[in-house]
């Protein structure tokens, strides 16, 4: 149960998206789950964050998890789309979703929290507690899950609960609702080794919430058609 009372119960469920529209392409689907909301209950509350930022891998290419072969742990990269694989990233967890094709997957790279009628401020205040900054104070609303890891310390999402696992929709979803970007960022990954293709511009960000990414590709010295395209 939530250590925090209760607020006003949600007026309606979530919906979930269908395995279905997991089963595309990687990049496609990564560029389509900007502005979906994430959501995951935990007691009575439900943790919710839209999506700002993703990272498209594929089996085929030197930077992805799967490149490196199936193991025990890497299986849900080889499972249908719609498939859970959590993995740990300097000490804290790592939410993906599998793609269209074995091995090929999405990383959320970083989200905002979001609240409406399924997840009120009861809720974003339990996603502060969860993810304090290092001083044990709490973080910027904006910057509570700017980073794989700190998207999943605020959402309560563990490895040893989620990896591997489908969704599920009385506790862990993916929803539409009805945020399309203006404006897609599409740019280079990070934390990719040199000669692991770490050129490859697959990784995608809601042009408006640039500023509260991992790492900002719109920051000073970067420059348009050589660092980052703008998608319409």
């Amino acid at each position: 149960m939530s250590n925090l009372t209760v607020g006003t119960p949600a007026t309606r469920l979530p919906t979930a998206l269908a395995d279905d529209f997991f089963d595309r392409d990687a990049q496609i689907l990564a560029r389509e789950l900007l502005g979906k909301v994430i959501r995951h209950r935990v007691g009575d509350l439900w943790l919710s964050a839209r999506i700002i930022e993703t990272e498209a891998y594929y089996c085929a290419e030197k930077g992805s998890h799967a490149s490196l072969g199936y193991t025990e742990k890497r299986k849900a990269l080889f499972l249908d789309g719609g498939h859970i694989y959590m993995y740990y990233a300097r000490g804290g967890d790592s939410l993906n979703f599998s793609a269209q094709g074995p091995g090929n997957a999405v990383l959320i790279k970083s989200a905002y929290p979001w609240v409406d009628e399924v997840s009120g401020p009861a809720s974003l205040a339990q996603m502060l507690l969860n993810n304090p900054d290092a001083e044990g104070r709490p973080r910027p609303s904006q910057k509570l899950c700017a980073g794989q890891t700190l998207l999943c310390k605020a959402m309560g999402l563990k490895v040893p609960v989620w990896d591997a696992k489908r969704f599920d929709p009385e506790m862990m979803l993916v929803e539409d609702v009805g945020l399309v970007p203006a404006q897609i960022i599409q740019t280079t990954r990070l934390g990719i080794p040199h000669g692991r293709d770490e050129h490859l511009m697959y990784r995608f960000v809601d042009a408006a919430y640039a500023a509260y990414c991992t790492r900002n590709p719109l920051r000073r010295g970067q420059v348009e058609g050589r660092d980052y395209l703008l998608l319409a």
